[in-house]
């Protein structure tokens, strides 16, 4: 098992106790595990790519990793009414459709290769920002339009590369219907 692949398994690990420390109304270790978890899903990256270390587990280990971390953020937070209810609709809302978009397209053999777009990564980035901010706001008051202009930031974001990733879907279902129609010719 390669390093990035056990800082992904680290940040799969500390997405329940972060469950756990937000039920429990714990947000000071709360940002702390979400902080240590934020610092994994960078590490891994850039550990993978310096080191010739990427691996098939880990493309897809880390994205699995990362949805699980911000899903599992973003409802707690909408729940406990840290984050708007709607900032956690459109967050989850995006995963969900992306990984059943995936699942899709395997079952029905589809070839996917998980590689996110740029924009995907930005999501990302600005998804943990968010969680981030919000969780250290006690610690660090921004004033407040920050957080609507973070929060509006991120709804945008997720909407536009859930629709991005629901086309490259589309494409490559196309292409598998395309190539087995000729296939069959």
């Amino acid at each position: 098992m390669t390093i990035p692949n056990l800082l992904t398994l680290a940040r799969i690990l500390l997405t329940p106790l972060l469950v756990w420390l937000l039920l429990d109304y714990r947000m000071g270790q709360a940002l702390v595990v979400f902080f240590i978890a934020g610092i994994t899903d960078g590490l891994d990256g850039l550990i993978a790519r310096l080191f010739q270390q990427k691996t098939r587990l880990g493309a897809y280990l880390d994205p699995l990793a990362d949805k699980l971390l911000l899903v599992s953020s973003f409802i707690l937070l909408g729940y406990l009414q840290k984050v708007p209810t709607w900032l956690a609709v459109v967050a989850v809302s995006r995963d969900a459709i992306i990984t059943l978009g995936i699942l899709t397209l395997m079952f029905h053999q589809v070839s996917v290769e998980i590689r996110p777009s740029l924009l995907g990564k930005m999501t990302t980035l600005i998804q943990i920002l968010t969680v981030f901010l919000t969780l250290a706001r006690p610690y660090l008051e921004l004033p407040g339009w920050c957080y609507g202009f973070l929060y509006w930031t991120t709804a945008v974001l997720c909407l536009v590369t859930g629709f991005q990733y629901i086309r490259m879907g589309n494409r490559l279902w196309e292409k598998q219907r395309a190539d087995t129609i000729e296939a069959g010719s």
